[in-house]
Formats: structure tokens, C-alpha cells, sequence
């Protein structure tokens, strides 16, 4: 009996603790929507202003890159071209 008491005392903390990290991730993933159509609405400025979006969104992931996987990166393309007679 002792047993089944112990169960449900952890079962419990467990189901505690589930709940706690699910309304976490809820509330994260609210405010990541919010943030989707925060990004959303600036590029809809910049498009607005007459920025190419596609151009800007090449130019984020590029920042997002460091200096050396970004000249690997345009090695490797600039090799591709040169394959393929576009270069």
C-alpha cells in the first residue's frame, strides 16, 4: 500500500511539473507569434519603402553567418558556377 501511496505523490510532483513546463512553452510560443508578425510588419514597412524583402531576408542570414563560413559558402557557389558555365 505504501507503494501505490508513493506513486501517486510522485505521479503527482511529476504531473506538477508536466503542467508548469507545457504553460511554459505555451506562453513562448505566444509570444514567438508575436514576434513572427512584429518581423512580418517591418518587412512590410521596408517593402513599403521600396526595399527588395527577399534582398533584406538574404542579408539577415548572411549577418547571421560568421566571416569564414560565409567565404566557404561563396568558394563552394563560385565553384558550382564555374561547373555549370554560369561564371
Amino acid at each position: 500500500m505504501a507503494d501505490t501511496s508513493k506513486q501517486t505523490e510522485d505521479t503527482g510532483v511529476a504531473a506538477d511539473q508536466l503542467k508548469s513546463i507545457i504553460e511554459r512553452i505555451e506562453r513562448l510560443e505566444e509570444e514567438k507569434a508575436g514576434i513572427a508578425g512584429d518581423i512580418k510588419d517591418v518587412y512590410s514597412e521596408a517593402k513599403a519603402n521600396g526595399f527588395d524583402v527577399k534582398v533584406l531576408r538574404k542579408i539577415i542570414s548572411l549577418r547571421k553567418k560568421d566571416h569564414a563560413e560565409r567565404q566557404e559558402e561563396d568558394a563552394i557557389l563560385e565553384l558550382y558556377l564555374q561547373a555549370l558555365g554560369m561564371a
